[in-house]
């Protein structure tokens, strides 16, 4: 079971990887993202007028800071600059904006990077959607390089509702986030791992494994598995290295 939304079209490592080692993969996402009302984010007091970018690090960032805008009225206006977390992101703001017409930036997929470019925009008051779950290291990048920000939280993430799989049973759980194992524990407060491998993708979700006094079995990424499925296959070859050697 990978936590998940399903992977959209014929194409993904993971039905490659089914497909070559016969295995049943499903996907669920264990969490969602909820936006917050324009009522509560004018609670917080940010004053979208007062800044002259944006910083941009996932897709639904982008979708919040348009949808609040709208619904609280704001004109982006045409000067807005945007700074994103990767390519992607910034290749998606195409959904709100006219691309060529803006001035947009991104890095290569950390705040670190991008942060290298921000610097040549030092007047600039920056403005930062994000979620109520925001990762500490994206605030204390910006204030350890002295960037002008504001955190706005437009949208929080909460558990899904998994009741619907109180009696199905799978191998292999494969997680995303900590917020997929207070999911996990959210649904089934009694879960016991017992047999059920777990995965985990990122040092953040595989502590929030082992602080739950789960057995982290999967973990990437490493030097020899920069992706979840290359480290499943590397489990998968292993498991079936030490059945044939019995």
């Amino acid at each position: 079971m990978v936590s998940q939304p399903k992977p959209e079209g014929d194409k993904s490592p993971y039905y490659d990887l089914a497909e070559k080692y016969k295995l049943k993969i499903d996907f669920r996402p264990f969490i969602h993202v909820e936006g917050v009302s324009a009522q509560e984010f004018r609670t917080q007091r940010v004053n979208l007028a007062e800044h002259t970018a944006v910083i941009l690090t996932s897709k639904v960032a982008v979708d919040h800071f348009f949808r609040i805008a709208e619904e609280v009225r704001f004109t982006v206006p045409d000067d807005m600059k945007y700074f994103c977390i990767s390519e992607a992101v910034a290749l998606y703001l195409q959904k709100y904006v006219t691309y060529r017409k803006r001035k947009i930036f991104f890095g290569k997929q950390t705040i670190e990077e991008l942060v290298d470019t921000m610097k040549k925009h030092k007047n600039e008051k920056f403005l930062l959607p994000c979620t109520d779950i925001l990762r500490d290291k994206i605030p204390e990048t910006l204030e350890k390089h002295k960037v002008n920000f504001t955190k706005a939280m437009l949208y929080r993430t909460v558990a899904s509702d998994l009741s619907d799989l109180e009696d199905v049973y799978y191998d292999m759980l494969v997680f995303f986030s900590p917020g997929g194992i207070e999911s996990l524990f959210k649904n089934f407060p009694d879960f016991k791992q017992n047999k059920t491998l777990i995965a985990a993708f990122g040092p953040t979700t595989a502590n929030a494994v082992l602080k739950n006094n789960l057995r982290l079995d999967v973990h990437a990424p490493q030097p020899s598995a920069p992706s979840m499925t290359a480290a499943i296959e590397n489990f998968v070859k292993e498991s079936l290295k030490k059945s044939k050697a019995k």
